[in-house]
């Protein structure tokens, strides 16, 4: 439910902040007050697009917040939740339209984009302009609507999800069942894969195959030098590591006799020439045992060479060449075993099919049963709106017993009778405007409060009826007020005079600025307001005492 809603510096209110309770709220005013900019500035808080327009003239920008409480709103706190927004069992709105065009919005004081402002406003209030009815000329809106009133949103996923698995299991046996194609793509993948496992190393594999290639390229190379190495510690040359130690050794030893302090780092000397001879002899092992083999580094280069040759034409690492034949091993047993693929295949579609045809025969039964409800409730209310005779008719066009359809085995048509006499036509036909707003209202109140929103909002519905007629929508919004908060802009009295709470807009200009200011009117103020309406310029005495009359029959 909406709590509140502050507004600063938005078109030609200043400031203003509005609290809401539960029920019906009318709000009025003069001609160009700005009645509806209070629905405008809830749709910029449901993701609408925001212009410069919006903002005040001069003022840098526009501010506008909304507080829901979401106590009776479980979907909107599970979204919350969902999005890591959640704030206990409240939620505020707040956007910001800036002069030069540029918006920033807020849900609860995180930022957020106007995607998902318009996803959570749609579990929080639902909005009905002056023009809501045309989409009620839409044959699958009007399917939706039905399913809504009669509750099947439930039955309709899972038709949905049936006639959704069952095209996917088509598509996936036309691909194992692709004649020519089918057999140009296993030669294919026969020839590939031959590649593949002739080439292709595990892991472990690539490392040894690229080692031993680095070693076979440099093995001349790898041998002079570890000879060079040996002679360098074992050598001839008087400066040979070997000798130059041998004579350190010898030193030292002399030294160590005059200090046995020494003696450690005599050992050292001893140990270091333990080393040098082991490491001189494995150098000399290492130099006779280098593989100068020229056809193994062949075969090794060669092997590399047909590795990156495949990494290429298949776009993937060398490392991942051995996975890759995997993969194509796996297609190929796929479309070489496609017969008894095909029949599981098959068998699994066959047993979806009959799953769907249960499930789409009890939406079925269920949609035609809630078109005869809806049809004799809205029929109801069209004689009541002043179309006496008037009649709905809800006709479902069976599809057939062809492939599953998400949308079920019907389609759905509204067709009206405005007059008694004359046969049902198509809703989309009605020529008078004022009779399809009419219609449009009846159903709208017919089957709106079947839903979960909260806050329901009409501006101007109202448009193009009044008298009796106009007593009794108003009748209907505020029973609708009974189970859903509901804001209604009107300019008719017989329906402000309905509502549990009443909102008054008013302009005011010095010359040189024009500001407009919305205020919660009292008793006496509702009478007031609803005798301007009654009697426009001139109130009278008994203007007055006639909008009491209507407020006194209205709360009783």
């Amino acid at each position: 439910m909406l709590t509140s809603l502050y507004v600063r510096h938005f078109a030609v209110v200043e400031e203003a902040e509005i609290a809401f309770g539960p029920g019906l709220t009318v709000v009025s005013g003069e001609t160009g007050a700005g009645k509806s900019l209070l629905v405008d500035a809830l749709m910029l808080l449901a993701g609408a697009r925001a212009d410069s327009g919006m903002v005040r003239a001069g003022s840098d920008r526009a501010e506008l917040t909304a507080e829901f409480d979401l106590s009776d709103l479980p979907e909107a706190r599970e979204w919350l939740r969902r999005e890591e927004l959640d704030e206990e069992d409240t939620c505020q709105l707040r956007r910001v339209i800036r002069a030069e065009g540029s918006s920033r919005a807020w849900i609860n004081g995180r930022p957020a984009n106007a995607s998902q402002l318009g996803e959570l406003a749609t579990l929080l209030v639902e909005i009905h302009g002056q023009h809501e009815h045309q989409a009620l000329l839409s044959r699958a809106h009007q399917l939706e609507l039905l399913d809504a009133y009669a509750g099947n949103e439930q039955l309709v996923s899972q038709v949905r999800e049936l006639a959704t698995q069952w095209r996917e299991l088509g598509q996936r046996i036309r691909k194992l069942s692709g004649g020519d194609d089918r057999e140009q793509r296993i030669e294919l993948l026969r020839h590939e894969l031959d590649e593949l496992e002739k080439w292709a190393l595990p892991a472990d594999g690539l490392v040894e195959l690229e080692t031993s290639h680095k070693r076979l390229a440099n093995a001349g190379r790898l041998a002079e030098g570890a000879g060079g190495v040996v002679e360098l510690i074992d050598g001839d040359s008087e400066f040979a590591l070997r000798r130059a130690l041998g004579r350190a050794q010898l030193e030292m030893s002399k030294l160590a006799m005059l200090d046995d302090r020494l003696a450690p780092l005599l050992e050292l000397l001893d140990n270091a020439s333990i080393q040098l001879t082991e490491a001189s002899d494995g150098l000399g092992r290492y130099a006779l045992d280098v593989d100068l083999d020229p056809e193994r580094f062949a075969e090794v280069d060669t092997h590399l060479t047909r590795l990156h040759e495949l990494s290429r034409r298949h776009r993937v690492s060398t490392a991942e060449l051995y996975d890759k034949a995997a993969t194509l091993r796996d297609e190929l047993s796929e479309l070489e075993g496609a017969g008894d693929a095909v029949d599981k295949l098959s068998r699994q579609r066959q047993q979806l099919q009959q799953r769907y045809d249960e499930q789409a025969s009890t939406l079925s039964h269920a949609r035609a049963e809630a078109a005869a409800r809806l049809g004799d409730e809205v029929s109801a209310l069209m004689t009541e709106l002043g179309m006496s005779g008037g009649r709905l008719v809800i006709e479902l066009e069976a599809t057939g017993e062809g492939d599953p359809d998400a949308q079920g085995r019907e389609r759905c048509e509204l067709l009206v009778s405005a007059n008694p006499g004359q046969p049902p036509r198509p809703l989309r036909k009605v020529a008078s405007g004022g009779e399809l707003a009419r219609i449009s209202l009846a159903i709208e109140v017919a089957t709106l409060g079947k839903d979960t929103i909260g806050t329901m909002v009409f501006d101007e519905v109202d448009t193009g009826i009044g008298g009796a007629v106009a007593e009794v929508v108003g009748q209907k919004l505020r029973a609708l007020g009974g189970q859903r908060q509901v804001l209604c802009v009107t300019h008719l009295p017989q329906v402000a005079a309905q509502g549990h709470a009443h909102l008054r807009v008013s302009k005011a200009s010095d010359g040189e600025s024009t500001r407009t200011r919305i205020e919660k009117l009292d008793a006496n103020g509702r009478r007031d307001e609803l005798a301007r309406m009654l009697g426009g310029v001139e109130i009278t005495r008994e203007t007055k005492a006639h909008a009491k009359q209507m407020l006194d029959r209205a709360q009783a």
